[in-house]
């Protein structure tokens, strides 16, 4: 029977496929911890459901930050929680494949694994997110054709061109979904004088958000809390108001995958200019992004079937073949538990 697990540890989602079950977990990358004691309360979907609400002593945490750990603690509790859930208990402790940002540092790797380790992991196996990524969009990743990953997260978006079993060249920048979210809550707040929180700003992106013009802009209506006054009011939003609030993050987003494109051998980028650049992850999703990219970096642009789970089923495919893949493919085999 499966009990090996393949997790996918994002700012935004947690993801994890059990082997021989497919994907079992996917939850929210929060903790509510008890201001007082500092005791974790609840995670996923239950923390999540704190976030903007009257929680008194109990606050919500995201332990992850641009897809690094920034809260260790926090982060060995949640995956103790997210191990012990997506683990089958009668069997032995599992061995663990974890997805990093390609540009992680040794430092990042090994607080990973360790965070992993005492979290119940035996063995933890290191693979980098674009090429997770490029497997789960069923891309000849073993073949020597370059292949153009783009996987925009929550807070991070990693860029790569995949060829031969491994990352050929990248760039991974601190910018997602998060940071668009961001710049709609601080536009609001500068011309309008209105603060509202990360879930409001959330919706806003998901209903009016777009990064290409398109005919017959759409409204949106937001309730936040008066700066000046501290009154509940309401805020009118056109389309055209919001994309330009969000241009900053996602011409950084841009930049950095036609920097990629322009870095790569030439010999690939020639692959690429073919078979284009494969869209992932759950910023993939912000209306008219593919176009934007297809007219930056003059590429054909896909977005991927499943965008939000295209990586943890890559890495859940190297999971069922990790024998395979070891011996053929770049990845780094941490030490098992002691």
């Amino acid at each position: 029977m499966g009990r090996d697990l393949a997790i996918d540890l994002g700012t935004a989602t947690i993801l994890v496929y059990r082997q021989g079950d497919g994907v079992v977990f996917e939850e929210p990358s929060v903790v509510a911890v008890h201001a007082g004691t500092g005791r974790v309360e609840a995670m996923g979907e239950a923390a999540w459901a704190r976030i903007g609400g009257d929680s008194g002593n109990v606050l919500a945490i995201r332990p992850l930050r641009h897809g690094t750990m920034t809260e260790f603690d926090m982060t060995q509790a949640m995956l103790e929680v997210v191990v012990r859930r997506a683990s089958l208990g009668r069997f032995p402790k599992p061995r663990v494949l974890v997805c990093v940002p390609s540009m992680a540092s040794e430092v990042e790797k090994r607080a990973i694994e360790e965070a992993v380790r005492f979290a119940g992991g035996k063995g933890v196996t290191l693979v980098e997110e674009p090429l997770a990524a490029a497997i789960g969009a069923g891309l000849p990743v073993h073949e020597p054709i370059g292949n153009l990953v783009v996987d925009i997260g929550g807070g991070r978006s990693e860029m790569a061109v995949v060829s031969m079993g491994g990352v050929v060249s990248g760039n991974s920048v601190a910018l997602g979904g998060f940071d668009i979210d961001a710049a709609i809550a601080e536009h609001i707040r500068t011309e309008y004088g209105v603060a509202i929180g990360e879930k409001a700003a959330e919706e806003l992106k998901i209903a009016i958000g777009s990064a290409f013009p398109a005919p017959g802009g759409k409204a949106a209506i937001v309730i936040g809390r008066e700066l000046a006054t501290g009154n509940t009011v309401e805020v009118k939003l056109t389309e055209a108001e919001i994309r330009q609030a969000m241009s900053g993050p996602v011409k950084g987003i841009v930049d950095a995958a036609r920097r990629t494109l322009a870095e790569a051998p030439p010999e690939l980028t020639h692959d690429v200019l073919e078979t284009g650049m494969f869209l992932t992850g759950g910023g993939s999703l912000l209306r008219g992004l593919d176009m934007l990219l297809a007219q930056e970096c003059e590429v054909p642009v896909h977005l991927v079937e499943d965008p939000t789970r295209t990586v943890v089923m890559g890495a859940g495919h190297m999971l069922e073949h990790l024998s395979d893949y070891e011996s053929a493919f770049q990845l780094v085999r941490r030490r098992q538990q002691r």
